[in-house]
């Protein structure tokens, strides 16, 4: 018998606005399940169970009162947002003790778009201390763990909100992506992530990441309802640091998921960009299936193997270590051995040498920009790893190892955080354990749309969303 949360997050969205599904009755059902179910996933820091349902309350009023007024497609629909985001007057952790209690007086900007949109705020997503770290481990939740096993990690830095979608416990998330944090737990909790073009999504008006590297983005169990929430998401707002180009007018990124895309050239890259570093049977497996499908319909692939240097992972340290710093802490004691440790790394990095990663990042950027002349799409794993065992990553005793662990994790997706290029995560393989092993597409500056027609079309010939873990 299908369940509220069994349908995409369009499929209620559409039952919303023709007034068959009720906004509070489906509010409801999630916060039953969340009440239910999240103890023992970690997939929420906070619950807002009297906000959501005020919201639900004024979403219903909306329909009844709208007058053949056209509605978000995402109208009435649940959307929780991660815990590194301001909405006002709700506590936002950060996933530190260092500001447990802290509450904002400001929504950031993708939560102005959100309420514009009459989604529903379940409540904040867990996740790492201050977003730094791939796992999401911290010390004012549970740990964030796949509902595939739960033994296991769900990824970070947005682990909450793969976890919260994967479970059922939000029919779709946003996230937030610095160095692969939504591409990350997409790939171990078996979702779609996108990780928009840098400048798409604003932002502020308080969190502004001047680096670039950082952007907010959708998690779904669908392609379809992932471009529906960049729809909601995306857009400049006043005092954005950066714009990326915007669609043509009428156009959206829903609309792309229902498009065929054009004969395709495909780079597949399996050998990581980092030296040293292998990438696991499992990944390559997963990557090289996709490749094979991706021949049969049509597109071109042809492998490509990069020079491994070390300038880039090098450069992306610096500078994540600089960005750890500026966060706010009153009392440092509380906060976790790598934050600590990033924090003291990045007051030691001079101007110049602070100047010099940034300008190494546009470098990186014009190069895969003219290597992408030649290629449409670059297909590689998602992970290096399979899914790790909660605590598998972390080494409090050694942050610095503990640093060298995340990178030997997730090699691939810091590329296009460097870049400022999208990237989406696909959920196309499951290894002979029962875990979700993600394929990684990384497409042109801008250009979003070609890689949710990619996605969309994979997505056809190779379903995923019927899938459910057993906690479903």
């Amino acid at each position: 018998m299908t369940q509220l949360h069994d349908l995409t997050a369009l499929e209620q969205g559409e039952l919303i606005a023709t007034g068959k599904l009720s906004p509070v009755e489906l509010t409801d059902h999630y916060l039953e399940r969340i009440d239910r179910l999240n103890a023992s996933l970690g997939a929420y820091i906070t619950v807002t169970p009297e906000l959501a349902r005020s919201q639900a309350a004024q979403a219903e009023a909306a329909v009844r009162d709208r007058d053949g007024a056209p509605l978000s497609p995402l109208h009435g629909v649940p959307v929780p947002v991660k815990d590194l985001n301001f909405v006002a007057g709700v506590r936002a952790t950060q996933g530190s003790a260092a500001s447990a209690e802290h509450i904002p007086v400001t929504d950031d900007h993708i939560v102005t778009r959100l309420r514009r949109a009459g989604t529903v705020l379940l409540g904040k997503t867990n996740t790492p201390e201050f977003g730094l770290p791939c796992y999401t481990e911290n010390q004012v939740a549970p740990p964030a763990r796949t509902p595939w096993d739960p033994d296991y990690s769900a990824g970070g830095s947005s682990g909450g909100a793969a976890a919260a979608v994967a479970a059922g416990l939000a029919p779709i998330a946003q996230g937030s992506d610095g160095g692969g944090s939504i591409r990350i737990p997409s790939s171990v909790c078996g979702l779609f992530g996108i990780k928009p073009s840098r400048g798409r999504v604003s932002s502020g008006p308080t969190l502004y990441d001047v680096s670039g590297l950082s952007t907010s983005g959708p998690i779904a169990r669908t392609v379809a309802d992932a471009a529906a929430l960049l729809d909601v998401l995306a857009g400049a707002m006043p005092g954005d640091c950066f714009t990326a180009p915007a669609l043509a007018p009428g156009e959206t990124f829903a609309s792309h998921a229902g498009r065929e895309p054009a004969s395709l050239r495909i780079a597949v890259l399996t050998t990581p960009p980092v030296p040293g570093l292998t990438v696991h049977q499992d990944c390559i497996a997963a990557t090289e299936s996709t490749a094979e499908l991706l021949s049969s319909l049509g597109h071109r692939t042809e492998p490509l193997e990069l020079p491994a240097d070390d300038t880039l992972r090098r450069v992306f340290e610096q500078v994540w270590a600089v960005m750890a710093t500026q966060q706010p802490v009153a009392d440092e004691s509380l906060l976790m051995p790598l934050t600590r440790y990033l924090r003291e790394e990045g007051r030691k990095v001079s101007g110049p040498d602070f100047a010099t990663a940034l300008y190494t990042f546009r470098a990186v950027g014009a190069l895969v920009a003219a290597l992408q002349e030649d290629y449409d799409v670059i297909l590689t794993p998602t992970l290096a790893q399979p899914p790790a065992l909660i605590g598998a990553l972390r080494d409090d005793a050694d942050p610095a190892r503990e640093f060298d662990n995340l990178t030997a994790f997730t090699p691939f997706t810091p590329l296009y955080n460097a870049t400022g290029q999208p990237a989406v995560s696909l959920p196309l393989h499951w290894n002979e354990a029962g875990l979700p092993i993600g394929v990684m597409l990384g497409g042109r500056y801008g250009d979003e749309a070609t890689l949710i027609q990619l996605s969309a079309q994979l997505e056809r010939m190779r379903p995923w969303s019927h899938r459910k873990p057993a906690v479903w």
